[in-house]
């Protein structure tokens, strides 16, 4: 089993409620180990405030706080893993590792262990992270893209890590002169502006055009600033990219769906309602995305939520692309 070590964290930001961008150290006198774009690594706390599993009475499962006798959270360490957002470049010009991280929620608002215990990190005084030293997983351009021309990642929210973390150490690579003619796409959606973590690292390195690139940034809960940025587009990211092949809303085939089973579809309707039409970031064009994503020579990698993920698949599947996600 590979060795604990406790790092420190030398930068922390909270660039919303929940979500979380910091830099990790490695313990003093070591270094991380080596590393490809799109691995992980298991980070620890022994102060997180522990959940138990509790059945209702339909069998549903909730977890629940874990409370002592007089009601106070009980408190243990957790273990859980996170992708890089960092570039193997980066570690080993500057040392840390970079992580992009979400505050998780059951639908009882209970907070996730180890997420809680670091966004309520009295950061700086309390910087110490243990983590194992060992990095792996096999959600990488060399595994998952090999022999592809074209590239499309999709990221939400903090699905976007792994990409971050291939398109800098691309960036990197044809900085020194490493030459790559794959064309590589990146749909990353978030709810806000705000919440569009390395937007601008990420718009720097498309306007360097080192290598082809394509950003398409977009926000699924665009405020009256987000709907006078001509730079992002609207909507999330699987409406988008079935906007791209000129396929229907996710909500509007549900609706059909409801319509064609003959049940109640108020449901469906609502969610057209308040669905958010996508629009392309206005420097781009669709028939130009079109061209890039070509079906025979694409591969789809996507990295985030789960539903969106799964949706992101049979839009692949229904364009004849080959499909692969993150699900570690």
């Amino acid at each position: 089993m590979a060795e604990l070590k406790v790092g420190a964290i030398t930068e922390w930001r909270r660039i919303s409620p929940s979500l979380l961008v910091f830099r990790m150290m490695p313990e003093p006198g070591t270094r991380f180990p080596d590393y490809k774009p799109g691995q992980y690594i298991a980070l620890r706390r022994e102060d997180c405030r522990l959940t138990k599993v509790v059945r209702d009475a339909d069998g549903q499962i909730h977890y629940l706080p874990d409370l002592d006798e007089a009601g106070n959270p009980k408190l243990g360490a957790v273990t859980h893993s996170y992708s890089l957002a960092s570039a193997p470049a980066e570690t080993r010009e500057n040392g840390h590792l970079q992580f992009y991280i979400v505050l998780e929620k059951t639908e009882q608002e209970t907070e996730g262990r180890l997420s809680g215990a670091l966004f309520r990190l009295n950061f700086p005084e309390d910087n110490k992270l243990i983590y194992v030293n060992r990095i792996t997983g096999s959600f990488t351009l060399d595994q998952r893209a090999n022999g592809f021309r074209s590239v499309l990642l999709v990221g939400t929210g903090t699905g976007l890590a792994p990409f971050v973390s291939m398109i800098k150490q691309l960036h990197f690579d044809a900085r020194r002169g490493v030459r790559d003619d794959t064309q590589y796409t990146l749909i990353h959606t978030n709810r806000t502006f705000e919440e569009l973590a390395f937007h601008e690292e990420l718009r720097a390195i498309e306007s360097a055009q080192r290598f082809d690139f394509v950003y398409v940034p977009s926000v699924s809960r665009p405020t009256v600033r987000d709907l006078t940025d001509t730079n992002i587009g609207r909507g999330r990211a699987n409406n988008l990219f079935r906007h791209i092949f000129d396929m229907p809303l996710k909500e509007e085939e549900y609706l059909e769906q409801a319509r064609f089973s003959q049940v109640d579809i108020s449901k469906a309707r609502a969610e057209l309602d308040s669905a958010v039409r996508p629009v392309l970031p206005g420097c781009i064009l669709r028939s130009e995305l079109q061209k890039r994503l070509n079906p025979e020579r694409t591969v789809v990698l996507t990295c985030g939520n789960a539903s969106l993920m799964a949706d992101i698949n049979y839009i692949a599947a229904r364009q004849g692309m080959r499909f692969e996600k993150e699900d570690w």
